[in-house]
This record gives structure tokens, C-alpha cells and sequence, in this order.
């Protein structure tokens, strides 16, 4: 339960801002708030939230249990920097009509973001990677619907580049603990 709590927590916060989120919010401005676009938004969040659980789980079953927690430690500084990166959001010149199109430039956004990271560290550690999965996949999907909601100019209203810097301070602090943890700990 604590892994499916985390993940949605920190999946949720991670995302805020980030380059997914932007881009349902700018299509959503530019194409209407369409469910379809927000389902397959969701769709994408969520498919790519068990993919990472999946990757991170496998990974780390594979390793040594301090090999498998220097894996966390690294996916959390990973998600640390990804939050440092700045996130450029200019509107899309001519957006396309095609879901298929979206969801490939969503997933191809969301496949290195910091909250996916986020969801392989979690479930590299976890002992049911599933509840790190389904926590992730809610996260991201609130986040993408929050975009959807708000639009660019509902986005831009928030301090969301000092929400992604404070969170990365929080995430590379988690990374040196986890590390340390696992050079020196138990």
C-alpha cells in the first residue's frame, strides 16, 4: 500500500509541469477539451506507468539487494535531473487531428520524464511493483487531466519551474540517502 501511495504522490508532483503535461494542455487549447484527446492521454499515462513498473521490477529482481537499491538510488537522481531540465512549451503551430500521432509524441515525452523514473525507482523497490504501477498510472492520469483542464494559460498561472526544482532538491536527496544506503548500510 505505501508503494501505491507513493508512486501517486510523487508521480502527481513530478508531472507537474512537465513536458506531458504542456502538451495536453497546449492541444487542449488548440483542439477543445476533447475527451478522446483526454482518454488518450490518460491511456498513454498509465500504459507507460506499468511498462517502467514492469522495467524497474525486473531489473531489480535480477541484482544483488544492494545492486537493486544502487538501481533506485540511480533512477532517483535520474528523475532529479530530468526536473532540473527546463521545459520549453510553445503552442503547436498546426496541430494534428490524429490521436495515433498524439499518443506516439506523448509517450515519446513521457518515456524519460522524471515521473516515469520515479514509478521504476518505486517498484524496483517495491514488493508488489503492481501497487507502484496502479499508483503511477493514477498520478500521471491526474496530472494530464489537470493539464487538460487548466490549458497553457491555466498552466502558466502556477510557479511550476520552483515546484520542479524544490521537488528535485527533494529527489536527489532521496538518491544520496538510497545511495549511501546501499554502500554503507545494511
Amino acid at each position: 500500500m505505501a508503494s501505491f501511495l507513493f508512486a501517486l504522490l510523487l508521480v502527481f508532483a513530478a508531472s507537474l509541469g512537465g513536458r506531458d503535461q504542456w502538451l495536453v494542455a497546449r492541444f487542449s487549447d488548440a483542439l477543445g477539451q476533447s475527451l478522446p484527446l483526454l482518454l488518450t492521454a490518460m491511456a498513454s499515462a498509465a500504459l507507460l506507468a506499468g511498462v517502467m513498473a514492469w522495467v524497474g521490477a525486473g531489473f531489480a529482481a535480477q541484482l544483488p539487494a544492494r545492486a537493486a537499491q544502487m538501481l533506485v538510488a540511480f533512477a532517483l537522481a535520474l528523475a532529479a535531473a530530468e526536473l532540473t531540465w527546463p521545459v520549453k512549451s510553445a503552442a503547436p503551430q498546426e496541430p494534428t487531428r490524429s490521436l495515433g500521432a498524439f499518443a506516439i509524441v506523448l509517450a515519446a515525452r513521457q518515456v524519460g520524464d522524471a515521473a516515469r523514473f520515479a514509478v521504476f525507482a518505486l517498484a524496483a523497490q517495491a514488493s508488489l511493483p503492481a501497487t507502484a504501477a496502479l499508483g503511477g498510472a493514477l498520478g500521471g492520469a491526474g496530472a494530464i487531466a489537470l493539464g487538460w483542464t487548466l490549458g497553457g494559460e491555466g498552466l502558466a498561472r502556477w510557479p511550476l519551474p520552483i515546484i520542479r526544482r524544490v521537488l528535485a532538491a527533494g529527489l536527489l536527496v532521496a538518491a544520496i540517502i538510497t545511495g549511501l544506503g546501499a554502500r554503507y548500510g545494511a
